[in-house]
């Protein structure tokens, strides 16, 4: 305990809070840069752990001049890690640094994720009003993976085109469309059901659907029921109460704005990753 009353002495209060302050932003800026992949709960573990045994091994080895093998070990094998970490998770960190050039204030993050919310607000409205079923998965900072044997469409998200999409007799309209970054990016893709009784027994296996995929990552999925022309959102494996097709847009903006989504839109209307 010796020691950790040394560190405080030997600055004034400022000098700590602003050392503590600067370490903060660096561990909270590589989780948010991590946090996109599928390997951040690996360096989040890997990093709790190295800090646990750094405290205990500096604590009380300093204080009682033990733990010499110990340390000279953790020491070694840290800085082997740390390098390990680098070169296997050098894609992520090469995303993550990409998203950094690429991010945007955010004032003007919310305007743009407002165009994606108006869009699908209306095309889910003419959905509704003609009870055409439909199933919008969107993607956040987790990707759902492969298209699942759907169609690579790569386009701007708009009302038409989704109206289009799951237009009856369409054929692309009975499965799901995936948003990726701002852009359609396939329609027709296979989602994972839900166990059965997860969901109501009155709703359908697009309702299934939604709640499936949103049970393993942080995407929305909006689903239109064929049969009455309802509206849920599904997140987190969990699907809402009908939604007014007049109050699914700020819905779908503050579901959105709540986490920082995986895409932004360019003045054209385009989506390229954040």
């Amino acid at each position: 305990m010796g020691s950790i009353s040394d560190v405080f002495k030997v600055d004034g209060p400022l000098e700590i809070l602003l050392e503590f302050g600067v370490i903060w932003l660096g561990v909270y800026g590589m989780f948010r840069f991590l946090r996109g992949t599928r390997g951040a709960g690996v360096v989040k573990g890997f990093f709790l752990v190295a800090v646990a045994l750094a405290l205990v091994i500096r604590i009380f080895g300093d204080a009682t001049d033990g733990f010499g093998r110990l340390r000279f070990l953790f020491d070694r094998a840290f800085n082997l890690m740390a390098i390990l970490l680098v070169v296997v998770f050098q894609p992520e960190l090469r995303a993550a640094m990409g998203r950094l050039g690429r991010a945007q204030f955010f004032a003007a993050r919310r305007a743009k994720v407002s165009g994606l919310a108006e869009e699908i607000a209306d095309a889910a409205d003419f959905l509704s009003r003609n009870r055409f079923g439909a199933l919008i998965v969107i993607e956040r900072q987790i990707g759902i993976g492969d298209l699942g044997g759907g169609t690579e469409l790569d386009a701007k998200v708009s009302a038409t085109l989704l109206e289009s999409v799951f237009w009856p007799n369409s054929p692309l309209h009975d499965l799901a469309v995936v948003i990726r970054h701002g852009r359609v990016l396939g329609a027709g893709v296979q989602l994972p059901l839900a166990e059965e009784g997860s969901i109501p027994s009155s709703l359908g296996s697009r309702h299934r659907a939604a709640v499936g995929v949103t049970l393993d990552n942080d995407c929305l999925a909006v689903v239109v029921s064929e049969e009455n022309g309802g509206i849920r959102i599904a997140e987190s494996g969990k699907l809402s109460e009908p939604i007014p097709s007049k109050s699914l847009r700020e819905e779908l903006l503050r579901r959105l704005s709540a986490q920082q989504p995986g895409f932004v839109f360019d003045r054209r209307g385009e989506g390229t990753p954040a």
